[in-house]
């Protein structure tokens, strides 16, 4: 027979007798410890035996067994300590880096609000044709993924990230310098245009690369939701730079604002030239995968990589519809601003801080998510989000209307309070989004999925815009004609709401979800690792 009994956690028991007492029958002990080296110091057995204990054990065995099937605690502390020694070298130069880039990001508003009344007064675009220039533009950006993998599979000088964030920067300062400096750029259509197209080329790069960067820092951090800290960042530079664009346009040349825009871009290519990826703290180095024989290889890889995360329902569900919420509201931004503009004769400071009211909203709704909205349900959060931004595009409706003034509410401080609104509701939408595919990327396609998605999101407000311009070209609407509008504006408000029919396939919770899965896992684990030092005590009859 048998009998089992849990004794002593502790690993060694005396076993040598004491010289007065009897011949007893033999015990063999079994001792299994794993949380002890597999080697033992002479030294420490023999400290042990000459302990005194009334327990008389004889020939004891002790068995060293391997370890438990979970984190081994000295592996789990070098991994502490190296990411406690990675974030702290790579700490600085990451946000230097980074939100320099998404400040510099959000600031983009400062040139564009200059271009767009460039365009308005000084060209005389109709409507249609300043919207075509705005959307048209975009079409850089819907190649992201291509320039995602290609950052993921081509490595620059033994990095794939800033050498990526360098090309960029210098685009964009090889597009908007000529714009600031060269009369003629800036006056034809075929040259403006080409001028835009190269600098959202070098915002398209600029943006897989950045994202990429934070996504890989948050997970080697394990730093969840940290995208919502860039959107802040580049909130902040919103204001900035619509309060700064409104103040200077109403007092100086379009292009004063393109040349101080171009020299800020100077600075973040400096800082791009004088930062080393492996400063980064992310020990990014070239993958040495067998199956990638070459860089077509690599590309083809990251490629099927991107296609089976795709495939993930959890992915792919709630990304077709955040596009196709998007996709079917006709957005009329052109004929808005030509209207307040040109028929309404605001002034560039309102339109400016109309942008920057939007901004602060902007940045004080990502507060709010990331302290207590996180919590709510993501169905229900985008569900209400989408309601709001159908109630907003309304808005437009009462300006045209003139409904604020029978109220006794002016113009300009209407479209001072209101007037970027629902583009500030449309914003936040997409960050739950981007939150959330950050938290379910796969390892090694951050630079492939997360620009999957800002191209999708891109190509969707393409879409948005083009149906918003065929909806004026219907609906008869000139600079010199408005009447149509309050019916265009009405009509965008009704597709909103279209959406919230297929709201079920967004998933019921939010990434802080995975994040406690995870945590729970943890502490699991650190249970059996706890309970892993057991003492068995054979009685053999």
């Amino acid at each position: 027979m048998v009998s089992f009994s849990i004794s002593n956690p502790n690993p060694l028991i005396q076993t040598i007798p004491t010289p007065n007492s009897s011949p007893r029958l033999l015990k063999p002990m079994f001792c299994f410890d794993s949380q002890k080296p597999k080697y033992f110091i002479f030294s420490d057995i023999i400290n042990k035996f000459s302990k005194s204990n009334n327990t008389q054990y004889m020939n004891s065995i002790v068995i060293a067994p391997k370890r438990l099937p979970c984190k081994d605690k000295g592996r789990e502390h070098r991994g502490d300590e190296e990411r406690e020694i990675g974030g702290q070298v790579g700490s600085k130069q990451m946000l230097l880096l980074c939100g320099s880039g998404y400040w510099v990001q959000g600031f983009r508003c400062f040139p564009w609000l200059a271009l767009n009344f460039h365009m308005a007064h000084n060209l005389d675009f109709q409507p249609s044709v300043l919207q075509l220039v705005q959307n048209s533009g975009n079409l850089p950006m819907v190649a992201k993924p291509l320039y995602g993998i290609l950052s993921d599979a081509l490595y620059i000088g033994g990095a794939h990230r800033i050498p990526y964030v360098s090309i960029g920067v210098l685009l964009q300062v090889l597009s908007w310098g000529p714009l600031a400096l060269i009369p003629f750029v800036r006056e034809a259509l075929p040259t403006l245009m080409t001028c835009v197209l190269l600098s959202n080329l070098g915002v398209a790069i600029i943006e897989v690369a950045k994202d990429a960067l934070v996504a890989e820092y948050g997970k080697k951090h394990k730093m969840v939701g940290l995208q919502s800290y860039t959107f802040m960042a580049i909130a902040m530079a919103g204001i900035l730079g619509n309060s700064l664009g409104g103040i200077i346009l109403s007092r100086a040349h379009p292009r004063i604002v393109l040349v101080i825009f171009t020299s800020l871009l100077l600075v973040q290519l400096a800082i791009s030239f004088a930062t080393r990826e492996d400063s980064l703290g992310l020990s990014h180095t070239m993958d040495h995968d067998p199956r990638k024989k070459s860089v077509l290889d690599g590309i083809r890889l990251q490629f099927s990589d991107l296609l089976a995360a795709l495939n993930d329902n959890n992915i792919s569900r709630p990304l077709v519809w955040v596009i196709a919420s998007i996709s079917v509201v006709p957005i009329l931004s052109g004929t808005i601003f030509c209207y307040q503009t040109q028929f309404l004769n605001l002034d560039p400071s309102i339109i400016g801080m109309s942008r920057v009211t939007g901004q602060m909203v902007l940045l004080s709704l990502i507060v709010l998510y990331d302290r207590f909205w996180k919590r709510i349900s993501m169905r229900k959060l985008i569900g209400m989000v989408q309601i709001l931004y159908a109630s907003s595009l309304l808005l437009d409706l009462i300006l045209v209307k003139q409904v604020n003034l029978k109220v006794g509410i002016p113009n300009d401080v209407f479209a001072l309070c209101f007037a970027s609104l629902a583009e500030t509701i449309a914003t936040f939408k997409t960050m739950p989004f981007f939150v959330l595919i950050a938290s379910l990327c796969p390892a090694g396609c951050e630079a492939s999925l997360i620009p999957f998605l800002a191209s999708a999101l891109c190509l969707s407000s393409i879409v948005s815009g083009f149906f918003g311009i065929g909806l004026a070209s219907l609906l008869g609407i000139t600079s010199g004609n408005y009447i149509s509008l309050p019916l265009g504006s009405l009509l965008q408000c009704l597709a909103a709401l279209v959406p919230l029919g297929w709201i079920n396939n967004l998933p019921p919770s939010g990434p802080i979800v995975e994040q406690d899965r995870s945590m729970g896992g943890s502490k699991r684990c650190g249970r059996i690792q706890r309970a892993g030092k057991v003492v068995l005590n054979f009685h053999l009859p």
